[in-house]
């Protein structure tokens, strides 16, 4: 009796122990993939998954689209739970948070050796890669060659300076605005700041942010640039620019079908330059990842399938679906990106863009409290150009409200 006891005792150890080993061999096998709002890009995806699991039989893909919205708190609720993806896409800005938290794994200089190094050192932590590139967009400047022309412009400005000094005598030719820049909006003036190589406290408390700062106050308080200047979105430029009340226009290639469907006078009247930059700069970019969580289950596999999905032919392909720029080397160097031959308009502006990725300025990295960082630089912005408070006073403000939040 005791012996048949003991005998079903083992019998019994003997399946939970299959069982689980079964369940983490299922789980080692099956990569968990979370994208961002592709959606509608189902058919390349789905394509790309079935291609890598015929290759790969003893591996199988989980494609999981989650709303752009609901993204990063999706991340976190699954880092918590411990039930997170093994790759996730997320924007760069993101990954770096992540990455501060020790909550990713860290990529070697060979998994990222067929990616631009532009792109991978804006990705860099010491000696390793806090995630791979996926895709990048670099805004351009759109402008009127009516309005142009009706200013006297004989050169399209290249850098702020240039655009601010005929801002003035713009609008007294034209009636119309040179530009609307959104100074308030998201990270939009650190960025521009940052090509100032301001990026820092200690930069930002400095007679150069103070000569930037009465510079657009100047054209505000002067009518040179519209009221709404710091109170508007990229969305209420795009519509005076279609609208043809504003010249130039600081926005990605994708708004180029925007245009073109909803203002086709204007956009009959559109060309593309390269993007705003200062004497010292390098261009702005943004930067979609594939970021894998540091205790994910799977994460050889994880780097398998990134790998394949970031393909020289698989990137060429995404790129031609969208108006994305690709990451890998190879793609970049394709006649699609790289002909010298202006066909139309958004050939044009590819080009543009893809050129721009070789001079790329690298991201302002906040240590922490970004959101509450941009909303006082924003709000510091706000009452400057108004006329509410000193700049040099409030500059300092600032400068003691983000070390206090980093600290």
């Amino acid at each position: 009796m005791i012996k048949r006891f003991f005998l079903i005792i083992i019998i019994l150890c003997l399946c939970i122990t299959t069982f689980f080993m079964t369940q983490n061999k299922k789980q080692e096998n099956v990569v968990t993939f979370w994208t961002l709002q592709l959606g509608e890009f189902d058919e390349y995806m789905s394509k790309i998954i079935d291609n890598f699991e015929k290759e790969n039989p003893n591996i199988k893909v989980e494609w999981i689209d989650v709303p752009y919205s609901e993204g990063e708190k999706r991340v976190l609720a699954s880092l918590l739970s411990n039930s997170m993806p093994d790759l996730v896409n997320i924007t760069s800005d993101f990954a770096t948070t992540l990455a501060g938290k020790n909550a990713l794994y860290l990529l070697k200089e060979k998994d990222v050796a067929d990616y631009s190094q532009q792109v991978m050192n804006t990705l860099k932590l010491d000696e390793s890669y806090i995630a791979y590139p996926f895709y990048a967009t670099s805004a351009i400047t759109y402008y009127n060659k009516d309005l142009v022309r009706k200013a006297g412009l004989t050169t399209i400005p290249q850098t702020y300076e240039e655009l601010n000094s005929i801002s003035k005598s713009f609008f007294e030719k034209t009636q119309k605005d040179a530009q609307m820049p959104t100074l308030c909006e998201n990270d939009t003036f650190l960025k521009m700041l940052n090509k100032y190589q301001i990026n820092s406290i200690e930069s930002f408390n400095s007679k150069k942010t103070q000569k930037i700062y009465e510079e657009y106050k100047n054209l505000y308080q002067n009518g040179y640039i519209p009221k709404e200047s710091i109170t508007q979105t990229h969305r209420e430029t795009l519509e005076k620019y279609g609208a043809g009340q504003i010249a130039f226009l600081q926005a990605g290639s994708n708004f180029l079908n925007i245009i073109k469907e909803n203002s086709p006078q204007v956009f009959s009247q559109t060309d593309v330059a390269p993007q705003l930059k200062t004497t010292e700069s390098g261009y702005d970019f943004s930067l979609m990842v594939l970021a894998i969580p540091k205790k994910a289950h799977n994460i050889e596999n994880a780097k398998k399938f990134a790998q394949y999905l970031l393909n020289g032919e698989n990137q060429l392909e995404f790129a031609k679906l969208t108006s994305i720029l690709p990451v890998n080397k190879m793609t970049l160097l394709d006649p699609y990106f790289t002909s010298e031959e202006n066909n139309n308009l958004s050939d044009k502006a590819r080009k543009i863009s893809v050129k721009q990725m070789k001079n790329l300025q690298k991201p302002v990295y906040l240590k922490k409290g970004k959101k509450e960082i941009l909303n006082a630089i924003n709000n510091s912005t706000q009452a400057i150009l108004q006329g509410k408070v000193s700049v040099t006073k409030q500059i300092e403000t600032t400068s003691q409200d983000w070390k206090k939040i980093e600290d």
